[in-house]
């Protein structure tokens, strides 16, 4: 009798137990709410819980404004549009863990007030934005003060003629430990702007057409930009005022202007520069204030000046670079040099090779007289390809001079490395 009662307990316990547990799991449960258009996509926010999955159907949905303070998923079907009719933000998102996926989103507000926005996140964590067209944005992408962020094959574009009239394709202020991968950006102010943000990357993002710089960072530690492509820019990438950067992999191409460059260092440090391609840039690499750079395995080819490496650098190291086709290698405005220069191919090195090492038996100076005279003197460009400055380069790898005692190869390779 005691042994039957107590198998009756048992099962009334196991039943309690199961009980419990659905009854403690059942706010785990999402719901799944479908949109339409013709419905509030606002009203279906807010009547839904935590966790629940919204589904919009293929469609116009004129709306703005649409603010989200929960953890929700987004999916549009087919892309429907979501029209911001020219009113400022289109979505704002202040919550954690909240996807946005597979929306056309199109006109924001222009306001540099607000900086308005088709997506724009305040104090978020682990937010997912993936697969989104945005058109005719202000800011397509705005973050501030969020982490955990993934950002993943966006296609961001502005029409705008000049740069007052737009904003950043994917601008991020303040975050940290966030993925941007495989989006394109073209049309905007800067096609990524990066401001106080650490411990992310960016990698594999074909960024062009921007008007002024294609990725702009500042203040920015502990990042890495990898295989990324910046092309026809107003200037590729500008890196300021910032410490432990990996770039590596990535294509500088097309970057003309005045003041275009590959990439634009000023007072950076501790970083590395490693296997890019910088192609038919005005400028491949400007160098100001930065120190204790590694450049190694990168190409240089066709670019009017493939680095300009000022005075205030010191410690870094230039070694396994390929330098071909470029109207000057290097230029610097002055004439002491604290960096190491070893072991590049230069394709106007007119050495020798006795010992047949693949090593230059004499040293290589990358910066001509022409090339110092053009740095202090601008207008003396037009005196290119003359006989007259033919004349001075021959005369100054004579009798050096004018250009820098220490900026020497002193191992100059016979090869180009097999690196792009």
């Amino acid at each position: 009798m005691i042994w039957y009662q107590i198998r009756i307990m048992k099962r009334y316990l196991t039943v309690f137990l199961l009980l419990l547990f659905l009854v403690s799991t059942a706010e785990g449960f999402s719901t799944v709410i479908r949109i339409s258009p013709g419905q509030s996509i606002q009203e279906a926010v807010d009547r839904a819980m935590p966790g629940d999955t919204l589904r919009v159907a293929p469609g116009t949905y004129p709306q703005s404004g649409i603010v989200i303070r929960k953890s929700l998923v987004l999916i549009g079907e087919d892309y429907p549009v979501l029209d911001g009719e020219m009113k400022g933000n289109v979505l704002v998102i202040a919550a954690d863990n909240v996807t946005i996926q597979g929306f056309k989103i199109i006109n924001t507000g222009k306001s540099n007030m607000d900086d308005s926005a088709g997506i724009k996140f305040f104090d978020s964590k682990n937010c997912v934005i993936r697969d989104n067209i945005l058109e005719n944005a202000f800011f397509g992408l705005h973050f501030s003060n969020s982490s955990g962020l993934t950002i993943i094959g966006n296609q961001i574009h502005s029409g705008a003629v000049r740069e007052f009239e737009v904003g950043n394709g994917i601008h991020l202020w303040k975050c940290k430990n966030s993925f941007i991968g495989n989006n394109e950006v073209s049309g905007h102010r800067d096609g990524i702007y990066l401001e106080f943000v650490t411990n992310t990357q960016a990698k594999e993002n074909l960024i062009q057409k921007n008007m002024r710089y294609g990725l702009h960072f500042m203040f920015s530690h502990d990042n890495s930009y990898i295989r990324n492509t910046f092309k026809n820019n107003g200037a590729g990438v500008a890196v300021m005022y910032t410490k432990n950067v990996l770039m590596k992999e990535n294509r500088f191409e097309e970057n003309w202007g005045s003041s275009a460059y590959g990439i634009l260092l000023k007072d950076i440090s501790d970083s590395e520069v490693i296997g890019n391609i910088f192609l038919k840039n005005t400028v491949g690499i400007y160098m100001e204030g930065s120190s204790r750079i590694e450049f190694t395995g990168n190409t240089f080819r066709e670019n009017g000046w493939a680095l300009k490496l000022m005075a205030s650098c010191d410690q870094n190291t230039f070694k396994a670079n390929n330098f071909t086709q470029n109207t000057f290698d290097m230029s610097s405005n002055g004439s002491v040099v604290l960096n190491t220069i070893t072991e590049n191919y230069w394709d106007k090195y007119e050495g020798y090779d006795l010992d047949k090492d693949y090593v230059g038996d004499v040293p290589y100076r990358p910066i001509n007289l022409y090339s110092v005279i053009v740095e202090k003197i601008p207008a003396a460009v037009m005196l290119w390809r003359s006989f007259l400055v033919t004349l001075l380069d021959r005369m100054e790898k004579i009798l050096p001079t004018m250009t820098p005692d220490q900026m020497i190869d002193q191992s100059p390779k016979m090869r180009p490395y097999d690196i792009g």
